[in-house]
């Protein structure tokens, strides 16, 4: 029986790794003819020690995070795929996207970049990709490399 994937999610963080995750996943789900589900999660915890925190911080995140999805929506439509959603999501990023979101939207493939994290980022919180891994009841696929299978250097900014 050959095995086929319905409902994909690919987290969103802006990340160059998520960039490679959601390409990836778009070709996933076309030879597939499955869906894509888009999720931006909002770390809320980041605002918890920010002392002049105020909800146009959060706004203006959120306005960016939609840009972002946004344009990942076109780029996958112009692609040729029709069933493509997003979300933007506000908690800890680990839970939504491991249990949550598989949960809500019967996901049965996450696609995630390989980290998002610097060295020391990884070290202090831990990497939402390898929280993933080891806690998703569906399957997991961490991207690494482009559509050719190669492995890309970061674009320094």
């Amino acid at each position: 029986m050959l095995q086929q994937y319905k409902n994909i999610l690919v987290p969103i963080d802006g990340s160059f790794e998520a960039e490679l995750a959601f390409k990836k996943a778009v070709e996933v789900a076309k030879r597939n003819k499955a869906a894509i589900h888009l999720v931006h999660v909002i770390d809320t915890r980041a605002f918890q020690n920010v002392s002049s925190f105020d909800s146009t911080m959060v706004e203006q995140i959120t306005e960016k995070a939609k840009d972002t999805v946004k344009s990942y929506v076109k780029t996958a439509k112009d692609a040729g795929l029709e069933d493509i959603d997003y979300s933007i999501e506000y908690g800890a990023p680990k839970a939504i996207i491991a249990t949550d979101f598989p949960k809500k939207l019967g996901v049965d493939l996450i696609m995630i970049g390989a980290t998002g994290l610097n060295a020391m980022e990884r070290l202090l919180i831990g990497s939402v990709t390898e929280y993933v891994t080891r806690t998703a009841a569906c399957d997991v696929l961490v991207v690494r490399t482009d559509l050719d299978n190669k492995t890309i250097k970061k674009p320094k900014k």
